[in-house]
Order: structure tokens, then sequence, then C-alpha cells
């Protein structure tokens, strides 16, 4: 008999495992139809004894106290800042756009003054009266020229759409430095777990309350345990036997290769917006400060099929999902948490934070 099942290891699923049993001394059934916890976030060495993440580069970051110290219960941190560049007209620049960027495309050697009179100039030639989809929004912020060079051909591969048929929120999420700023992201708090991620998810359900099953549908066992509530994690559509159709997911195809060299490149990750079929490459001894003679390196190809990685932005499929979140509605005893559950593209910390927020519901309950 358990109190909570469970279903999906990943971050949502293992943070609300972890509370209910440490803070609430529950009885927790985990389950998750993959051989391994962590969800996406999984890593492990491979056969040269390089720490590599599975589904592609996994960087911690967050401006969200709480959740920091929370997986700091757990970890300790390789203090990293992830380095992009962009593989554009031949030359590897800064990506997100900022002053060199625009310094070394243009051949230019201009202030940051000057930087933003030339974003003004553009975005004011673009002439995007109204933002309808993710082209006008791109395009409202660094103007034509940029958006061709940057977004246009990253975005159609991307997502095997053109950016006028998604959702805004598309580009919104891309950042913009208005200085020489070279970092992704600049949240106060970054890094990636010293150890793996696998390694800090281990700690995370050690506790004896928790019952970890893997390789495992949940709906195969339902009938043969028994609990008095559900955290469902997985794919909302799935849970409800796709009765209103499937929610359209992009995936990911993934290869590696390691080399007998110390260094592949210079930063962790370099985008090819426009060149080949990939669309960019990740060297995971940057992300990891591993040190070993040798490294291996990640091409990412989108996809259709395969794995659910990334909910795809269009009105119609949110429509879609509305009426399956109407149906979770309905339910008493059943929360629907993380990015599949509620077909959102969340961050790693955003997944913790609204876990953490509905263990916060769950002591209010009182059960």
């Amino acid at each position: 008999m358990y109190d909570f099942l469970i279903v999906g290891a990943g971050f949502a699923g293992c943070t609300l495992a972890e509370r209910l049993a440490a803070g609430l001394n529950k009885k927790v059934l985990l389950v998750d139809k993959r051989n391994h916890i962590g969800g996406n976030a999984y890593d492990y060495y491979n056969k040269d004894g390089i720490l590599v993440h599975q589904y592609g580069p996994h960087i911690f970051h967050t401006n969200i106290k709480r959740v920091w110290n929370y997986l700091s219960l757990f970890t300790d941190w390789h203090y990293y800042q992830h380095r992009v560049l962009s593989h554009v007209d031949g030359l590897k620049v800064p990506f997100p756009i900022n002053l060199d960027t625009v310094n070394m495309l243009f051949g230019q050697q201009i202030s940051v003054f000057d930087l933003i009179d030339y974003f003004n100039k553009v975005v004011h030639d673009a002439g995007v009266k109204e933002i309808k989809n993710a082209r006008d929004m791109a395009v409202s912020r660094v103007g034509n020229e940029l958006y061709n060079k940057f977004f246009k051909n990253y975005t159609k591969k991307q997502w095997a759409l053109l950016s006028e048929e998604l959702a805004p929120e598309v580009t919104a999420r891309i950042p913009l430095r208005i200085n020489r700023d070279p970092r992704y992201f600049v949240d106060p708090y970054q890094g990636v777990p010293r150890y793996g991620y696998t390694w800090m998810f281990q700690r995370m359900v050690a506790d004896p309350n928790i019952h970890l099953l893997l390789n495992a549908d949940y709906k195969k066992i339902l009938n043969e345990v028994k609990f008095d509530r559900m955290i469902y994690t997985g794919p909302i559509d799935y849970f409800f036997d796709y009765i209103h159709g499937r929610l359209p997911y992009r995936s990911l195809d993934f290869e590696f290769q390691t080399l007998h060299v110390e260094q592949f490149q210079e930063v962790g990750t370099i985008n090819y917006p426009n060149d080949y079929d990939f669309t960019r490459i990740t060297e995971f001894k940057h992300l990891t400060g591993q040190k070993h003679p040798w490294t291996t390196i990640i091409y990412e190809y989108p996809v259709e099929g395969g794995e659910p990685f990334y909910p795809i932005p269009k009105a119609e499929n949110k429509e879609l999902f509305n009426k399956y979140k109407s149906e979770a509605q309905k339910l008493k005893s059943i929360y629907f948490v993380g990015r599949l559950a509620e077909y959102c593209y969340y961050n790693m910390d955003l997944v913790i934070e609204r876990a953490l927020e509905v263990f916060d519901e769950i002591i209010k309950e009182k059960i």
C-alpha cells in the first residue's frame, strides 16, 4: 500500500518523491518506463570514461534561490556559465547576439550606444505593427537581417515549421544583449552537478520510503498496486488514451563521437543555423569540467516522432491541450505536473519550482 504513485522519475517526479517521503513520511512508488532515473537530464560515463548527457546538454540555471538551495541538498556544483557561438557567414560569433556579434559580422567597431541606435533603426525599418508569431517577435527585436542570419533557418530546422507558423514565445525566450556579455544565461545561480545529474537523482530518491520501479508502464501495474493518490508527469494525452487525439511534439536524434583530442571546439556549444542538418554541436567537457585526454561531442538532429521532447507551440495545439486539461480538472486525487503533463516548455528550474508548489498544496490539504 502506497500513499502516492508517482509516474515519471525526472525532475518533477524525483522532487515530489523526495519531498513526500522525507518531508511527510509518505510511502511512494516511483515508476518510470525507461531503465534509468533522471528523465532527459540522465547522464553516464561512456565506454571511454567521459561523462555525457544522453539526451543532449543540460546546464542548470535559475534565479530562484529556493530551487537552487533545494538541489544543493543533494549535490555540490561545478560552477559553469554556458557560452555559445553561432556559425554564421563563415564566422563563429557570440550568441545570443551582443555587441561583439554585430561588430564581427559587419566589420565594425561600434559602441554600445551605437548598437542601441542600430537596433532602434532596424526594428523601425522592419515595421512590425503587431506580434502574431515567432517571426514577428524576432524581427521586432533584431530587425530583418539578423533574423535571417540567426533565427529563420534555425527555427525551420528545429521545428520543421516556418517562424510564421509558430507562437511568439519560440523566439521571445532567446535573449538579446546590449553589451558584450558572452554568457547564454545571466541567472545568479548556474552550474552542473559536480558528480553528474544521475548521482544527484540517486541521492534524491534514496529514502527508504521510496520504492523505485523502472522499465515499467504504469498502466500495466495499476491493478497490482494500491495507492491513495497519483502524481503524473508523463504525456497528458497518453494518460487519457488519446481520446481527443495526439498532442504533437518535436524530438531529437543524437550522434555521439569520441575524438582522440583533448578539445574539439572553443566553447560548450556551437549553433549551425544555416548549414548542415544538425542544429548544434556540444562538447561535454566544457560543461562538466572533467579532465580527460579525449573528448566526446554530440550532434543534435531535430526529427518528428521519437521521444516527446518539445511541445510544439501553435494555437491549435494549445486548444487541444486545453481539452485534456479540462479532463484532468475533473479528477480529484491526481496531480498533473511537468513539461509533458502540462504541455509546456519548462526550463529545469521551473519544473522543480512547480513540483515544490504542488508539495506545498499537498501540505495544505493535510493528507
